[in-house]
This record gives structure tokens, C-alpha cells and sequence, in this order.
């Protein structure tokens, strides 16, 4: 997910986009084995907490960064 992030900060802004994307797939992944440790109880609540909100606030950023490079790459609707 970092890998993809920091490639995707140095690219032209027309290749930015799938990079953007696949660390927002990734960012959901992780979200999800997070959950399912802390569904089978192999993480407790406080750290469970303590991981996915941060996660969460990754999540928003890398949303409002697609949507930023999308309507900077898009032709304007006619």
C-alpha cells in the first residue's frame, strides 16, 4: 500500500490514478483482515480501535485524492 502511495505521488498526473486505486483496494483489504481478527478474537477491541481508525482516515484521504486526480484528468462534461 505504501509502495503504491509513494509511487503514485511522483507520477504525472494522467498515471496517478490506477496507483491511487489499487492502495485504496489494498487499504479496504487490510481493513477487512483487520476486522476478522478482531471478529475470531485474535486482537482485542482497544487495539482493534486503535488500528482501524487511523485506516479509516487513510481511506478518506486516498478517496479524496482519487477524486481529485479523476475530475483533473476527466475531459469536462459537456
Amino acid at each position: 500500500m505504501f509502495e503504491l502511495i509513494f509511487t503514485a505521488g511522483y507520477l504525472s498526473k494522467d498515471k496517478k490514478l490506477p496507483f491511487v486505486q489499487k492502495a485504496i483496494s489494498k487499504t479496504d483489504l487490510l481493513k477487512f483482515f483487520l476486522r476478522v481478527a478482531w471478529e475470531v478474537n485474535d486482537i482485542g477491541e482497544k487495539k482493534y480501535v486503535a488500528l482501524s481508525e487511523p485506516l479509516d482516515e487513510i481511506g478518506r484521504m486516498l478517496g479524496g485524492w482519487a477524486r481529485n486526480v479523476e475530475s483533473r484528468t476527466q475531459p469536462p462534461a459537456r
